[in-house]
C-alpha cells in the first residue's frame, strides 16, 4: 500500500469523526440567547474535541510523511489509533450533555489516553525505518510534549471523580501545547 492511500483512508474517517461529532449537538429549543447559552457545555466540548481531532490530523499527515513504505504494521497501528479516534463524539457527547461529571469525564480522558498510545505504536515502526542515527530519530529522542501528554491524561482521569473541572482543565493544558503543529518531522526530512 502506499502513503497516499492510507493518509486518504485515514483522513475519510476523521472527516466523518468530525461529521458525527457536529450532527450531535441538538439545536436549542428557544431563539434566544439564553437558549444557546444553556449549551455552553455541550459547545465547550465540541471545541475541545475539535482541537484535538485537527491536533491528530496535523500531525498524523506529518508522521506517515516520514515513512518510506506502508507495511502491515502500520495498517494495523494506524487502524487502531483511528478506533481510538472515533469513539471521541462519543465521549464527547456524554461528557457535554451531562456537564462535565466524574465518570464521562473520566471515561474523555482514558480516551484521548488511549489514542496517545495509539499514536505512540503508530509512530514506532515508522521510525524503526529509519536509522539509529537518522535526524528524524534524533528528534524523537527528545518528545517531552509526547510523555507529558499521557501523564496529565492519567491526571485528569484520577482527577475527575473529584474534580471533574480541574480534569477538564488538564485536557485544555494538552491540546494547549500541542495545538502549534509538531516541526520535528518537517525538521528531519529537510536535513537529509
Amino acid at each position: 500500500m502506499n502513503r497516499g492511500r492510507l493518509e486518504a483512508f485515514s483522513d475519510g474517517v476523521l472527516a466523518i469523526v468530525i461529521t458525527i461529532m457536529v450532527l450531535e449537538m441538538k439545536v436549542p429549543h428557544g431563539i434566544g440567547w439564553a437558549a444557546l447559552g444553556a449549551l455552553w457545555p455541550v459547545l465547550l466540548c465540541y471545541v475541545l474535541s475539535f482541537i484535538y481531532l485537527g491536533i491528530y490530523w496535523n500531525n498524523h499527515h506529518h508522521l506517515i510523511s516520514a515513512a518510506k513504505h506502508i507495511d502491515g504494521a502500520i495498517m494495523w497501528a494506524n487502524l487502531h489509533l483511528l478506533f481510538w479516534l472515533t469513539l471521541v463524539p462519543f465521549v464527547t457527547g456524554w461528557m457535554g450533555e451531562n456537564h462535565f461529571p466524574p465518570v464521562p469525564t473520566a471515561l474523555y480522558g482514558f480516551v484521548l489516553l488511549m489514542a496517545a498510545i495509539a499514536y505512540w505504536l503508530l509512530q514506532a515502526p515508522i521510525l524503526g525505518q529509519h536509522p539509529a542515527d537518522s535526524a528524524l530519530r534524533r528528534e524523537f529522542a527528545r518528545d517531552w510534549k509526547g510523555w507529558l501528554s499521557p501523564l496529565a491524561y492519567l491526571l485528569a482521569i484520577l482527577a475527575a471523580f473529584r474534580w471533574p473541572w480541574i480534569a477538564w482543565g488538564l485536557y485544555a493544558l494538552v491540546a494547549a501545547v500541542w495545538v502549534v503543529p509538531d516541526r520535528r518531522i518537517e525538521r528531519a526530512l529537510a536535513a537529509k
